[in-house]
């Protein structure tokens, strides 16, 4: 791969702007019983309980910096437990709401964000990610108190008070429901009942299936089942309703040797399987009956208005949900909302947001679901990847196809010396950069690598459109269950890690900020390469496949003008091989400063065939060389890491 590069001038601001993310905004409090009572919205309002608004001076907007730490995996399930017995220790009066502690103070105008539980109740379910969603969002978890008997329909009026004040407070800040199982069901409702408002639904194994569950049979022992007895119940819902492995494998760092796995997953399920006991508190058995009925009328309440749904929503489905069959949910949810998404993890159970595996704000990001204002702005709502996030990525899901292609990275010093790392690339923007793709784009995550660990800078990759359109979550949905297949990680990697629409006012914005940018000429022509076991021209011959390419591209963007607009997409058919070593070189930076090149065409165009020079010149370098590097061979590169180790750096040829 090889890589041109122009170092910008500084860029002059837009005459105007859509957003203004540094405006003054208010501080609120409220009171914990804030919502308590069930009567209907004509009843006379707690005016205890009422937002106070207070009108304070607001800091500059913080700016969260690249691969900041935000957190998540240094809270466990045993947290939940420990902060869940304290809860309902003493757990008189109605439902109410809370802010956890640990969120901490959001960037400034975060969106809200309001947690309804499952039928614990408790409101902590998710204590593994309050650090982490607190960062960026403006973070509330309903409690339902253990003796509480609020109706389906109290508590939609509860979450309905607290949205309408929040919407007349700041009309134009979107409102996120996170619904965990029974409250998915919850967050449907209020959704259904309030299409005006601006509301972002994401809900994890929404209880919306609940009379297909599988333990439908065994519902009724439940209810009839003596009380000597009940402190069994906990022991058999904690195997039903999570994976304990996933549970105790929260914080443990998956490229860890083997025994040092094995002794701290040990120790993690030794200290975790006592504290199962507590859920007998939780939940005590006139509890339970009662969450069983509450999740019979809300499932069937919830259903009946699932067409009035207007709100985007994010379902999150478990592959090993025994609860309830979240999956075909999932399936469903997608064909009959009007706006839906969904993501699938075949690894997890019913309790996905207390299991490892599953970052929330990792997914509501690579979902392309964030947003500050009704409108999503791909650049000023883009989040900066955190640690955890790059440790997932490139650590543990990237790890051996890292391995397998040994990356080399080359750059070109002002003086046309070439060297090894990017010590040849300026570090401070802006600064566009040109290249060619490989094969279905797998490039990019060695190249946003290596740049966030040797300059600590976000590449942003002007991608085509088509990967943030609505067409791309039908394809996504026909291979949801097969989750861990590469392409679709790569798809929501590309949007976590910098991955922006193409088209001029972006890049335009992104060089006024100084950034990073990648721009691919070929696009998305040139990552299907040609030449394979089956390609477009193959396809075309077969009618399902030509039907379905045409299907798929009746309503594509096209980002380009001419013949090669006009060029369909497809998903090329390849026979999976052994990768080759990866290659990337830098070239020298071409200098734009004292050149018009938006008005005078005579100028770009020289620019433009210096930079393809420039490339050809790359690309042939790296051909010429590659046949003298020693290591290019996958057995050669698998000798030396079993001699010198996975963490040596693999030579190569002589510069």
């Amino acid at each position: 791969m090889s890589l041109a590069f122009a170092s910008l001038t500084p860029i002059p601001p837009l005459k105007s702007t859509n957003h203004n993310f540094n405006s003054r905004c208010a501080h609120r409090t409220f009171a914990l019983n804030y919502a308590s009572k069930t009567e209907p919205e004509t009843s006379r309002p707690d005016k205890r309980a009422i937002p106070v608004e207070k009108k304070v001076q607001e800091p500059e907007d913080i700016e969260l910096e690249v691969l900041y730490d935000d957190g998540f995996g240094s809270v466990s399930v045993k947290d939940y437990f420990r902060a869940a017995k304290d809860v309902v220790r003493d757990d008189g009066g109605p439902p109410r709401w809370f802010s956890p502690v640990e969120c901490g103070k959001p960037v400034n105008n975060a969106p809200l964000l309001l947690f309804l539980p499952g039928s614990d109740g408790v409101g902590l379910g998710l204590i593994l990610h309050h650090k982490s969603l607190g960062k960026v969002f403006e973070v509330r978890c309903l409690h339902i108190p253990v003796k509480d008997r609020t109706s389906f329909e109290g508590l939609i009026h509860i979450v309905e008070k607290c949205i309408k004040s929040e919407h007349s407070i700041r009309p134009n800040r979107p409102i996120f429901l996170v619904g965990d199982s029974f409250g998915g069901c919850l967050a449907l409702a209020v959704a259904a009942r309030n299409p005006n408002i601006d509301l972002v639904l994401v809900l994890v194994n929404p209880a919306t299936s609940f009379d297909k569950s599988p333990l439908q049979p065994i519902f009724p022992l439940l209810e009839n089942l003596p009380s000597d007895l009940h402190v069994t119940v906990p022991y058999m819902l904690s195997f039903v309703m999570g994976d304990p492995i996933k549970m105790a494998m929260v914080g443990i760092r998956e490229d860890l040797p083997s025994p040092q796995t094995i002794e701290k997953l040990s120790n993690a399920l030794t200290s975790m399987l006592p504290l199962l006991s507590e859920l007998a508190e939780i939940i005590p058995k006139e509890t339970l009956v009662w969450k069983l009925k509450l999740l019979k009328s809300a499932a069937a309440y919830t259903n009946s208005r699932l067409h009035a749904v207007k709100a985007p929503v994010l379902v999150l489905t478990s592959g090993k949900d025994n609860l309830l069959p979240s999956v075909a949910e999932g399936d469903r949810l997608f064909s009959t909302l009007k706006n839906c998404k969904v993501r699938h993890f075949k690894d997890n159970g019913h309790t996905l947001l207390l299991e490892d595996g599953a970052n929330l704000l990792t997914v509501i990001k690579g979902a392309g679901m964030y947003r500050r204002l009704r409108r999503r702005d791909a650049i000023m709502d883009y989040l900066p990847p955190t640690k955890s996030e790059y440790n997932k990525t490139f650590n543990q899901d990237e790890r051996w196809f890292s391995l397998a292609t040994s990356p080399v990275y080359l750059s070109t010093l002002p003086n046309g010396k070439i060297v090894r790392g990017l010590e040849g690339v300026p570090k401070n923007g802006p600064v566009l950069f040109v290249s060619c793709h490989f094969l279905w784009g797998f490039d990019l995550g060695m190249l946003y690598k290596q740049f966030l660990e040797e300059i600590n800078v976000t590449l942003y990759g002007m991608a085509h459109p088509v990967l943030f359109s609505p067409q791309i979550e039908s394809y996504r949905q026909q291979v949801s269950h097969l989750d861990n297949l590469s392409l679709l990680k790569v798809l929501d990697n590309i949007c976590l890690f910098g991955g922006i629409p193409v088209n001029p006012v972006n890049m335009y914005r992104l060089f006024q900020r100084g950034s990073f940018v990648l721009l691919f000429p070929g696009g998305a022509r040139e990552a299907a390469h040609r030449k394979l076991v089956l390609d477009y021209d193959d396809q075309k011959k077969i009618p399902s496949l030509r039907e379905w390419i045409e299907d798929r591209n009746k309503e594509i963007i096209h980002v380009r003008d001419g013949d090669v607009s006009q060029r369909e997409l497809y998903l090329p058919f390849v026979l999976p091989k052994i990768p080759g070593r990866f290659y990337y070189l830098f070239g020298k930076p071409i200098e734009t400063k004292g050149k018009v090149l938006v008005d005078d065409r005579d100028n770009a165009m020289a620019v433009y065939r210096q930079i393809k020079s420039e490339v050809e010149g790359l690309i042939s370098y790296l051909k010429k060389k590659r046949e003298k590097d020693p290591y290019r061979s996958i057995a050669q590169r698998a000798l030396f890491q079993a001699t010198w180790g996975p963490s040596a750096q693999i030579p190569t040829f002589e510069l």
